[in-house]
C-alpha cells in the first residue's frame, strides 16, 4: 500500500464528505480512492468512515486520526508546492469560499484575468457565508462580508462598502422620494435575512452628527440577495444594497439611490480570511494578492457620491442575535 497516497485520499475524502468528490478534487478515479482508503482502514484495524447513501461520515477514530495526520500532511504539501512553485508556474486547485453576492458581482468579472495570468491554477468557487460553517472546512481562502470572527484564521480587511437605499425610477415616481430616513417607514421595503437568520429591518443613519433610525417593514423577506434585487428593479419596493455590488443597475438607471446625504455605520466591510501557514503556498499567495488589488481598484472606481466618511461599526445586534434587528434596537443618541 502506498501509505502517503492513502493518507492524501483519506484526508480529501474527510474534507469533501464523499469518495466521488475527493476523486474529482484529486483528479483520480472513485474506485482508486475507495480502494486505498479501505486498505488504510484494514492496516489500522479501525473504521475511519461510516458509509451511507448520503456519503461519508468520519468516525470518532477517523476524526482522531485525521487530527494527528493533518499537520504532517500540510507540511509535506507546503514543501512540495514551495519547490514546484519556485521551479515552474504555480499550479493546482485553489478552493475559494464567498457568498454569491461577492462571487457574482465582484469576483467573477475579474477571474478571467486571474486565469490568463495563472492558467495552471484551477479555481473551485464555493458558497460560504461565515468561517465557522461546515462548508468552510475545505476552503483555502474566503472573501466574506461583515465582521467574521475565527481565532484560527488570518483576517485582512480589503474594502469598505456603503449601503445604498435604492428603488426603481417607476417606484419613486409612484410613491415619492424619502427626504429623511424616517420617511422609509412609510414605504414597502424589501428585507434581507442574513446567514444567522436575522431580518435586517432596523436601518440607522447619521448626518452632520445627527442620528436617525427607521424601523422598516414590507411584504417580502429573503435570504437571496438577487431575489431582492430583481424585485427592486421590477418596481415593487425599496431595498438596501452595498454599493460595490450594484454598479451595473445604478449605471443603467434601473435603480436610483436616495438619501445620499445620510450615511449608515452598518455598511459591512469585506475581508479575506485564510490560515496563516497557507500564505506560503504559491497559489494562495497569488490569489490573496490578486483579490486585494481587485478590491482596492473597485474602491478607486467608486462613484464619488457613494464614498463614506463614517467608519463602519459592527451593529449592536450582531453578537446578540434576534429574529429581527429591530428587536435589539437602541435609540440613537
Amino acid at each position: 500500500m502506498d501509505k502517503l497516497r492513502a493518507l492524501q485520499y483519506f484526508t480529501a475524502s474527510a474534507r469533501e464528505g464523499s469518495f466521488s468528490a475527493a476523486a474529482r478534487r484529486l483528479d483520480v478515479s472513485v474506485p482508486a480512492v475507495a480502494r486505498l482508503v479501505t486498505m488504510l482502514e484494514r492496516s489500522l484495524g479501525v473504521a475511519l468512515f461510516e458509509r451511507n447513501s448520503h456519503g461519508l461520515t468520519v468516525t470518532a477514530d477517523g476524526a482522531a486520526y485525521l487530527e494527528k495526520c493533518q499537520p504532517a500532511m500540510r507540511q509535506l504539501l507546503e514543501a512540495d508546492e514551495a519547490i514546484s512553485g519556485a521551479a515552474s508556474r504555480p499550479r493546482g486547485t485553489l478552493v475559494v469560499g464567498a457568498p454569491p453576492i461577492l462571487s457574482q458581482h465582484c469576483l467573477l468579472p475579474a477571474l478571467p484575468a486571474f486565469h490568463a495570468r495563472y492558467p495552471d491554477i484551477q479555481l473551485d468557487i464555493r458558497t460560504v457565508d461565515r468561517p465557522a460553517a461546515a462548508e468552510a472546512r475545505s476552503v483555502e481562502v474566503m472573501v466574506l462580508y461583515g465582521w467574521p470572527e475565527h481565532a484560527g484564521l488570518v483576517q485582512r480587511r480589503i474594502a469598505h462598502t456603503r449601503l445604498l437605499v435604492c428603488a426603481s425610477p417607476a417606484y419613486w415616481a409612484a410613491h415619492g422620494v424619502p427626504q429623511r430616513p424616517k420617511d422609509l417607514e412609510g414605504h414597502a421595503c424589501l428585507l434581507f435575512r442574513d446567514q444567522e437568520g436575522t431580518i435586517l429591518d432596523h436601518w440607522e443613519y447619521e448626518r452632520g452628527g445627527a442620528k436617525e433610525a427607521a424601523a422598516v417593514s414590507g411584504w417580502m423577506v429573503s435570504t437571496h440577495r438577487d431575489v431582492i434585487m430583481d424585485a427592486a428593479i421590477a418596481g415593487v419596493g425599496v431595498a438596501r444594497f452595498t454599493d460595490l455590488t450594484v454598479r451595473n443597475p445604478l449605471r443603467s438607471g434601473q435603480l436610483v439611490p436616495v438619501l445620499l446625504d445620510w450615511e449608515t455605520k452598518q455598511s459591512p466591510p469585506i475581508s479575506l480570511l485564510y490560515r496563516a501557514h497557507q500564505r506560503r503556498t504559491p497559489r494562495v499567495r497569488l490569489f490573496v494578492d490578486f483579490v486585494t488589488a481587485l478590491f482596492a481598484q473597485l474602491e478607486v472606481e467608486r462613484e464619488p457620491a457613494f464614498a463614506s466618511m463614517i467608519p463602519a461599526e459592527r451593529p449592536h445586534w450582531y453578537k446578540r442575535r434576534h429574529a429581527r434587528a429591530s428587536a435589539s434596537a437602541r435609540p440613537p443618541g
